[in-house]
Protein backbone atom coordinates (compact mmCIF):
# COMPACT_ATOMS: atom_id res chain seq x y z
CA UNK A 1 0.00 0.00 0.00
CA UNK A 2 2.62 2.28 0.82
CA UNK A 3 4.64 1.48 -2.42
CA UNK A 4 1.69 2.35 -4.10
CA UNK A 5 1.11 5.17 -2.55
CA UNK A 6 4.39 6.51 -3.34
CA UNK A 7 4.24 5.78 -7.23
CA UNK A 8 1.13 7.91 -7.29
CA UNK A 9 3.19 10.51 -5.23
CA UNK A 10 5.88 10.40 -7.77
CA UNK A 11 2.97 10.56 -10.97
CA UNK A 12 1.67 13.71 -9.62
CA UNK A 13 5.09 15.51 -8.78
CA UNK A 14 6.10 14.49 -12.27
CA UNK A 15 3.17 15.83 -14.13
CA UNK A 16 3.40 19.30 -12.00
CA UNK A 17 6.97 19.85 -12.68
CA UNK A 18 5.61 19.58 -16.60
CA UNK A 19 3.20 21.82 -15.86
CA UNK A 20 5.25 24.58 -14.65
CA UNK A 21 7.93 23.95 -17.65
CA UNK A 22 5.04 24.68 -20.25
CA UNK A 23 4.16 28.22 -19.22
CA UNK A 24 1.54 29.12 -21.91
CA UNK A 25 2.76 31.11 -25.11
CA UNK A 26 1.75 34.67 -25.64
CA UNK A 27 -1.62 34.70 -27.61
CA UNK A 28 0.11 36.64 -30.90
CA UNK A 29 -0.36 40.11 -30.80
CA UNK A 30 -3.00 41.34 -32.98
CA UNK A 31 -1.28 42.19 -36.28
CA UNK A 32 -0.96 46.17 -36.32
CA UNK A 33 -1.43 47.16 -40.03
CA UNK A 34 1.23 49.87 -40.27
CA UNK A 35 3.27 50.30 -37.27
CA UNK A 36 5.58 46.93 -37.31
CA UNK A 37 4.70 46.22 -40.84
CA UNK A 38 4.51 48.39 -44.13
CA UNK A 39 0.55 47.93 -44.37
CA UNK A 40 -0.50 45.49 -47.04
CA UNK A 41 -4.33 46.86 -46.38
CA UNK A 42 -3.73 50.49 -46.93
CA UNK A 43 -0.79 50.92 -49.03
CA UNK A 44 0.85 54.14 -49.15
CA UNK A 45 -0.48 55.56 -52.27
CA UNK A 46 2.06 56.46 -54.87
CA UNK A 47 2.43 60.09 -55.52
CA UNK A 48 0.22 61.60 -58.00
CA UNK A 49 2.61 60.91 -61.41
CA UNK A 50 2.58 63.31 -64.01
CA UNK A 51 0.28 61.26 -66.79
CA UNK A 52 2.62 59.90 -69.35
CA UNK A 53 0.20 60.91 -71.96
CA UNK A 54 1.00 64.73 -71.20
CA UNK A 55 4.97 64.79 -69.84
CA UNK A 56 5.85 68.38 -69.55
CA UNK A 57 7.15 69.65 -72.70
CA UNK A 58 10.80 70.45 -72.01
CA UNK A 59 11.05 74.42 -71.77
CA UNK A 60 12.13 75.99 -75.15
CA UNK A 61 15.98 76.80 -75.06
CA UNK A 62 17.19 79.82 -75.55
CA UNK A 63 18.56 80.52 -79.01
CA UNK A 64 22.74 80.06 -78.55
CA UNK A 65 24.01 83.80 -78.93
CA UNK A 66 26.62 84.28 -82.25
CA UNK A 67 28.23 86.94 -83.49
CA UNK A 68 26.61 89.07 -86.22
CA UNK A 69 27.24 92.59 -88.00
CA UNK A 70 24.62 95.48 -88.71
CA UNK A 71 24.83 97.64 -91.50
CA UNK A 72 23.31 100.20 -93.15
CA UNK A 73 23.63 101.28 -96.59
CA UNK A 74 21.29 104.15 -98.51
CA UNK A 75 20.64 104.60 -102.61
CA UNK A 76 19.75 108.36 -102.96
CA UNK A 77 18.24 109.66 -106.24
CA UNK A 78 16.90 112.24 -107.57
CA UNK A 79 15.72 111.60 -110.91
CA UNK A 80 12.34 111.90 -110.61
CA UNK A 81 12.75 116.16 -110.20
CA UNK A 82 11.16 117.95 -112.62
CA UNK A 83 9.79 121.33 -113.85
CA UNK A 84 7.46 122.38 -110.27
CA UNK A 85 8.28 119.14 -108.61
CA UNK A 86 11.35 118.66 -106.13
CA UNK A 87 11.54 114.85 -105.26
CA UNK A 88 14.14 112.84 -103.49
CA UNK A 89 13.66 108.77 -103.36
CA UNK A 90 16.20 107.42 -100.65
CA UNK A 91 16.26 103.75 -99.84
CA UNK A 92 17.15 102.59 -97.03
CA UNK A 93 18.15 99.21 -95.91
CA UNK A 94 19.32 97.71 -92.40
CA UNK A 95 21.19 94.32 -92.55
CA UNK A 96 22.28 91.82 -89.91
CA UNK A 97 24.55 89.20 -91.26
CA UNK A 98 26.07 86.32 -89.77
CA UNK A 99 29.72 84.98 -89.70
CA UNK A 100 29.31 83.61 -93.23
CA UNK A 101 28.15 86.98 -94.54
CA UNK A 102 24.64 85.72 -94.98
CA UNK A 103 21.53 87.68 -94.44
CA UNK A 104 20.03 86.79 -91.26
CA UNK A 105 18.01 89.62 -90.65
CA UNK A 106 16.63 93.06 -93.30
CA UNK A 107 14.58 95.84 -93.20
CA UNK A 108 13.76 98.31 -96.16
CA UNK A 109 12.21 101.22 -95.96
CA UNK A 110 12.37 104.55 -98.82
CA UNK A 111 11.87 108.37 -97.85
CA UNK A 112 10.09 109.32 -100.78
CA UNK A 113 10.24 113.56 -100.30
CA UNK A 114 8.63 115.76 -102.80
CA UNK A 115 8.21 119.49 -102.63
CA UNK A 116 6.16 121.30 -104.68
CA UNK A 117 7.19 124.21 -106.78
CA UNK A 118 4.70 127.31 -107.07
CA UNK A 119 5.88 130.53 -108.99
CA UNK A 120 9.42 130.30 -107.67
CA UNK A 121 8.46 129.32 -104.14
CA UNK A 122 8.55 125.33 -102.50
CA UNK A 123 6.05 124.34 -99.80
CA UNK A 124 7.89 125.05 -96.38
CA UNK A 125 5.27 123.36 -93.69
CA UNK A 126 5.08 119.84 -95.17
CA UNK A 127 5.04 116.53 -93.03
CA UNK A 128 7.46 113.89 -94.42
CA UNK A 129 6.20 109.47 -94.63
CA UNK A 130 7.81 107.43 -95.77
CA UNK A 131 6.52 104.46 -97.84
CA UNK A 132 6.44 102.36 -94.79
CA UNK A 133 4.58 104.51 -92.73
CA UNK A 134 2.22 105.67 -95.02
CA UNK A 135 1.17 101.88 -95.47
CA UNK A 136 -2.34 101.13 -97.47
CA UNK A 137 -2.05 105.19 -97.60
CA UNK A 138 0.85 104.60 -100.57
CA UNK A 139 -2.16 103.49 -102.84
CA UNK A 140 0.47 101.43 -104.98
CA UNK A 141 -3.11 99.29 -105.59
CA UNK A 142 -4.77 101.72 -106.40
CA UNK A 143 -3.10 103.63 -108.89
CA UNK A 144 -1.56 101.22 -110.64
CA UNK A 145 -1.35 97.71 -111.56
CA UNK A 146 0.58 96.33 -108.85
CA UNK A 147 -0.62 93.23 -107.40
CA UNK A 148 -0.05 93.92 -103.82
CA UNK A 149 1.09 97.26 -101.49
CA UNK A 150 4.14 98.71 -101.43
CA UNK A 151 4.87 97.15 -98.03
CA UNK A 152 3.64 94.21 -98.69
CA UNK A 153 6.41 93.69 -101.81
CA UNK A 154 9.17 95.28 -100.25
CA UNK A 155 8.04 92.28 -97.42
CA UNK A 156 8.48 89.71 -100.15
CA UNK A 157 11.92 91.25 -101.28
CA UNK A 158 13.06 91.45 -97.65
CA UNK A 159 12.07 87.06 -97.64
CA UNK A 160 13.95 86.81 -100.80
CA UNK A 161 17.54 87.72 -99.71
CA UNK A 162 17.44 86.04 -96.28
CA UNK A 163 20.20 83.67 -96.40
CA UNK A 164 22.03 84.86 -99.41
CA UNK A 165 25.45 87.02 -98.99
CA UNK A 166 26.08 90.23 -101.13
CA UNK A 167 27.00 89.31 -103.97
CA UNK A 168 24.39 86.66 -104.24
CA UNK A 169 22.03 89.65 -104.27
CA UNK A 170 24.36 91.76 -106.24
CA UNK A 171 23.27 88.91 -108.49
CA UNK A 172 19.60 88.85 -108.65
CA UNK A 173 18.47 88.55 -112.60
CA UNK A 174 16.70 91.64 -113.44
CA UNK A 175 15.21 93.23 -116.61
CA UNK A 176 13.99 96.64 -117.43
CA UNK A 177 10.59 96.56 -117.97
CA UNK A 178 8.62 98.76 -120.95
CA UNK A 179 7.91 101.55 -118.22
CA UNK A 180 11.69 101.67 -117.37
CA UNK A 181 11.60 99.99 -114.01
CA UNK A 182 14.15 97.72 -113.16
CA UNK A 183 12.13 94.03 -111.68
CA UNK A 184 12.94 90.77 -111.28
CA UNK A 185 13.10 87.96 -113.93
CA UNK A 186 12.41 85.52 -111.14
CA UNK A 187 8.37 84.59 -112.16
CA UNK A 188 7.73 83.37 -108.50
CA UNK A 189 9.23 86.19 -107.05
CA UNK A 190 7.94 88.42 -109.54
CA UNK A 191 4.25 87.32 -108.35
CA UNK A 192 4.92 89.18 -105.04
CA UNK A 193 6.91 92.01 -105.80
CA UNK A 194 6.75 93.42 -109.04
CA UNK A 195 7.65 96.96 -107.92
CA UNK A 196 11.62 98.39 -109.17
CA UNK A 197 13.85 96.62 -106.75
CA UNK A 198 17.29 98.29 -108.37
CA UNK A 199 17.37 100.23 -105.46
CA UNK A 200 16.72 97.57 -103.40
CA UNK A 201 19.74 95.55 -104.26
CA UNK A 202 21.86 98.49 -104.25
CA UNK A 203 20.93 99.26 -100.57
CA UNK A 204 21.31 95.75 -99.19
CA UNK A 205 24.42 95.10 -101.05
CA UNK A 206 25.58 98.40 -99.20
CA UNK A 207 24.60 97.62 -96.03
CA UNK A 208 26.21 93.84 -96.07
CA UNK A 209 29.51 95.72 -97.19
CA UNK A 210 29.52 98.83 -95.11
CA UNK A 211 32.96 99.12 -93.59
CA UNK A 212 31.34 101.22 -90.34
CA UNK A 213 29.43 98.05 -89.25
CA UNK A 214 28.83 97.26 -85.50
CA UNK A 215 29.96 93.71 -84.63
CA UNK A 216 27.17 92.27 -81.79
CA UNK A 217 27.28 88.82 -80.15
CA UNK A 218 23.97 87.91 -79.29
CA UNK A 219 21.33 84.98 -78.71
CA UNK A 220 17.28 86.14 -80.03
CA UNK A 221 17.27 89.89 -81.30
CA UNK A 222 15.23 92.36 -83.32
CA UNK A 223 16.39 94.57 -85.58
CA UNK A 224 14.38 97.67 -86.61
CA UNK A 225 14.88 100.95 -89.20
CA UNK A 226 13.54 104.29 -89.38
CA UNK A 227 13.85 107.65 -91.52
CA UNK A 228 12.92 111.01 -90.30
CA UNK A 229 13.05 114.43 -92.98
CA UNK A 230 13.12 117.50 -92.33
CA UNK A 231 12.79 120.77 -94.52
CA UNK A 232 16.39 122.73 -93.78
CA UNK A 233 16.55 126.44 -93.14
CA UNK A 234 18.78 126.30 -96.11
CA UNK A 235 15.44 125.92 -98.37
CA UNK A 236 15.03 129.44 -99.83
CA UNK A 237 12.60 130.57 -103.00
CA UNK A 238 14.29 131.74 -106.32
CA UNK A 239 14.25 135.08 -107.33
CA UNK A 240 14.52 136.55 -110.75
CA UNK A 241 18.66 136.83 -109.85
CA UNK A 242 18.72 133.80 -107.73
CA UNK A 243 17.80 130.39 -107.54
CA UNK A 244 16.00 128.95 -105.22
CA UNK A 245 16.78 125.70 -103.07
CA UNK A 246 15.09 123.01 -101.80
CA UNK A 247 16.54 121.32 -99.02
CA UNK A 248 15.27 118.12 -97.42
CA UNK A 249 17.36 116.50 -95.19
CA UNK A 250 16.82 113.26 -93.79
CA UNK A 251 18.32 111.00 -91.15
CA UNK A 252 18.31 107.62 -90.79
CA UNK A 253 18.94 104.84 -88.25
CA UNK A 254 18.74 101.18 -87.47
CA UNK A 255 18.73 99.75 -84.39
CA UNK A 256 19.33 95.80 -82.62
CA UNK A 257 16.98 95.36 -79.70
CA UNK A 258 16.99 92.47 -77.13
CA UNK A 259 13.80 91.24 -75.82
CA UNK A 260 13.81 93.96 -73.25
CA UNK A 261 13.85 96.39 -75.85
CA UNK A 262 17.42 97.36 -75.06
CA UNK A 263 19.69 98.75 -78.12
CA UNK A 264 22.31 96.46 -78.34
CA UNK A 265 23.75 97.99 -81.63
CA UNK A 266 23.11 101.24 -83.53
CA UNK A 267 23.80 103.11 -86.97
CA UNK A 268 22.91 106.50 -87.79
CA UNK A 269 23.33 108.70 -90.85
CA UNK A 270 22.10 111.49 -92.77
CA UNK A 271 22.21 112.62 -96.22
CA UNK A 272 21.83 116.66 -97.54
CA UNK A 273 20.92 116.82 -101.02
CA UNK A 274 20.26 120.17 -102.69
CA UNK A 275 17.89 120.56 -105.36
CA UNK A 276 18.19 124.37 -106.81
CA UNK A 277 15.25 125.67 -109.45
CA UNK A 278 14.67 129.41 -110.98
CA UNK A 279 11.93 131.38 -110.54
CA UNK A 280 9.96 129.16 -113.61
CA UNK A 281 10.21 126.08 -110.75
CA UNK A 282 12.10 124.54 -113.46
CA UNK A 283 15.32 122.51 -112.21
CA UNK A 284 18.76 123.91 -112.71
CA UNK A 285 21.05 121.14 -110.41
CA UNK A 286 20.68 118.51 -108.20
CA UNK A 287 24.00 117.92 -105.88
CA UNK A 288 24.45 114.95 -103.45
CA UNK A 289 27.52 113.56 -102.76
CA UNK A 290 27.35 110.60 -100.48
CA UNK A 291 25.77 110.53 -96.68
CA UNK A 292 27.68 111.77 -94.02
CA UNK A 293 29.17 108.22 -92.47
CA UNK A 294 30.11 107.92 -96.23
CA UNK A 295 31.86 111.20 -96.50
CA UNK A 296 33.96 110.59 -93.49
CA UNK A 297 37.13 113.09 -93.51
CA UNK A 298 35.68 114.69 -96.96
CA UNK A 299 32.32 115.95 -94.93
CA UNK A 300 34.79 118.31 -93.16
CA UNK A 301 33.26 119.33 -90.32
CA UNK A 302 36.62 120.05 -88.43
CA UNK A 303 37.54 121.99 -91.42
CA UNK A 304 35.06 124.38 -91.31
CA UNK A 305 33.53 124.44 -87.42
CA UNK A 306 35.43 124.06 -84.21
CA UNK A 307 34.06 120.59 -83.81
CA UNK A 308 37.30 118.24 -82.27
CA UNK A 309 36.11 114.81 -84.81
CA UNK A 310 34.32 114.18 -87.56
CA UNK A 311 30.67 113.79 -88.38
CA UNK A 312 30.88 110.02 -88.71
CA UNK A 313 33.23 109.61 -85.28
CA UNK A 314 30.85 111.75 -83.63
CA UNK A 315 27.98 109.80 -84.66
CA UNK A 316 30.03 106.37 -83.27
CA UNK A 317 30.23 107.58 -80.12
CA UNK A 318 26.86 108.61 -79.83
CA UNK A 319 25.76 105.06 -80.81
CA UNK A 320 28.01 103.73 -78.32
CA UNK A 321 26.70 106.19 -75.34
CA UNK A 322 22.48 104.60 -77.02
CA UNK A 323 23.56 101.08 -76.72
CA UNK A 324 22.15 99.45 -73.21
CA UNK A 325 19.09 102.02 -73.19
CA UNK A 326 15.82 101.37 -73.79
CA UNK A 327 13.99 104.14 -76.54
CA UNK A 328 12.32 105.90 -73.66
CA UNK A 329 15.92 106.43 -72.00
CA UNK A 330 17.51 107.57 -74.37
CA UNK A 331 14.78 109.97 -75.21
CA UNK A 332 15.33 111.09 -71.73
CA UNK A 333 18.79 111.89 -72.35
CA UNK A 334 19.60 115.82 -70.83
CA UNK A 335 20.45 118.08 -73.68
CA UNK A 336 20.55 121.82 -73.98
CA UNK A 337 20.27 124.46 -76.90
CA UNK A 338 24.02 126.12 -77.41
CA UNK A 339 24.50 129.83 -78.60
CA UNK A 340 24.51 128.45 -82.21
CA UNK A 341 20.57 127.16 -81.31
CA UNK A 342 21.71 123.33 -81.41
CA UNK A 343 20.33 120.96 -79.47
CA UNK A 344 23.76 118.98 -77.60
CA UNK A 345 24.37 116.93 -74.28
CA UNK A 346 24.55 118.50 -71.04
CA UNK A 347 26.67 115.89 -69.79
CA UNK A 348 30.43 117.44 -69.87
CA UNK A 349 32.66 114.00 -70.89
CA UNK A 350 29.92 112.94 -73.41
CA UNK A 351 29.61 116.22 -75.14
CA UNK A 352 33.79 116.22 -75.12
CA UNK A 353 32.96 113.19 -77.90
CA UNK A 354 29.46 114.41 -79.25
CA UNK A 355 29.17 117.98 -79.55
CA UNK A 356 27.25 118.39 -82.36
CA UNK A 357 23.36 118.98 -82.31
CA UNK A 358 22.07 115.06 -81.49
CA UNK A 359 18.14 115.70 -80.81
CA UNK A 360 17.47 114.01 -84.68
CA UNK A 361 19.52 111.33 -83.47
CA UNK A 362 17.95 110.73 -80.56
CA UNK A 363 14.52 110.98 -82.61
CA UNK A 364 15.85 108.43 -85.13
CA UNK A 365 17.38 105.85 -83.07
CA UNK A 366 14.54 105.47 -80.66
CA UNK A 367 12.63 105.35 -83.30
CA UNK A 368 14.43 102.68 -85.21
CA UNK A 369 14.26 101.04 -82.16
CA UNK A 370 10.13 101.49 -81.38
CA UNK A 371 10.15 99.35 -84.99
CA UNK A 372 12.45 96.88 -83.84
CA UNK A 373 10.14 93.46 -85.08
Amino acid sequence: MKKIFAMLLLVCMILSLAACGQQAAPAPAAEQPAAEEAAPAEEAAPAEEAAPAEEAAPAEEPAAAAEYKLGMGVSLNMDSSKTGNAQVDATVAAVVTDAEGKIVAVKLDVAQNKMNITDGEVETDKEFKTKLELGDDYNMVKFSDAVAEWYDQAAAFEAYVIGKTADEVAGTETVVNDEGHTVVTDETLYASCSISVGDFIEAIVKACNDDQAQTFTAGEFKLGLAAITEIDAATKAATADEDGLAAMYTDFAAAVVDGEGKIIVAITDAVQPKISFDAAGEIVETTFNGTKRELKEDYNMVKFSNATLEWYQQAQNFVDYAAGKTAEELRASETTVNEEGHQVFVDEALYASVSISVDGMINVVAKAADNAA
